[in-house]
């Protein structure tokens, strides 16, 4: 397949459809960020997620409503969470959403902590950095997906992390972005365009059971 085609579109798509998508979903992220407190578990925190996305008036979700707790945080998108964990006092939990908004797809995610663990912190702020830096390598040298994520893992050892190669991005669209078939950001051959892919970061602590997530659309 090429790149064209890998960068297909529908004929409802529109950039500000798009757009619309990314600042619901990330809408939606911080409600039920602040809706996710100590005590609760991680299946309660994924309902009250799809409970708050109807709310805010969804088509639909393109993909499962994902939160991770805890040791949880290390797992990947095709990974079931292990058991059933109660987010503690002092922990680290992220957010993964896939949602329709006006048929296009929005796609966010990102990493909280509750009390004041100093790695759980960092680990949490220091995924968000790696990706704004990622994407501004993009935009600034144009390079390809598979150069892209090579920074991406340079960036997270230079802070002390791993990257989590297993997660590479992925396309999105106007709904659905899956019949085009597109494979994984990461391995792009070309540059990607703007306002068609999202730039995935998750990493891990060293040696603690924990990690990171951070996504966005690339535009």
């Amino acid at each position: 397949m090429n790149t064209g085609n890998k960068e297909a579109v529908g004929e409802k798509f529109s950039p500000a459809g798009m757009e619309h998508a990314r600042v619901m979903t990330w809408q939606a992220v911080e409600q039920i960020a602040a809706a996710i407190q100590p005590g609760m578990r991680e299946s309660e925190a994924n309902a009250q997620g799809k409970a708050i996305l109807q709310a805010l008036g969804m088509d639909r979700i393109w993909h499962p409503v994902l939160i991770r707790f805890g040791e949880n945080t290390l797992r990947i998108f095709k990974e079931r969470s292990e058991g059933d964990p109660v987010l503690g006092a002092s922990d680290i939990f992220f957010i993964d959403l896939g949602v329709v908004w006006n048929q296009h797809e929005g796609d966010a995610g990102a990493t909280f902590v509750t009390g004041s663990d100093p790695d759980m912190q960092r680990c949490a702020r220091d995924v968000k950095t790696i990706y704004e830096e990622v994407a501004m390598h993009w935009r600034s040298t144009g390079c390809s997906g598979i150069a892209l994520y090579d920074y991406a893992a340079a960036r997270a050892r230079a802070y002390g992390w791993r990257l989590n190669i297993d997660i590479k991005g992925h396309r999105v669209s106007d709904f659905p972005h899956a019949i085009y078939k597109a494979g994984d950001l990461g391995e792009f051959e070309t540059v990607p365009a703007a306002g068609l892919w999202i730039l995935e970061i998750q990493i891990a602590h060293p040696t603690r059971p924990f990690g990171a997530f951070y996504e966005d659309l690339l535009a």
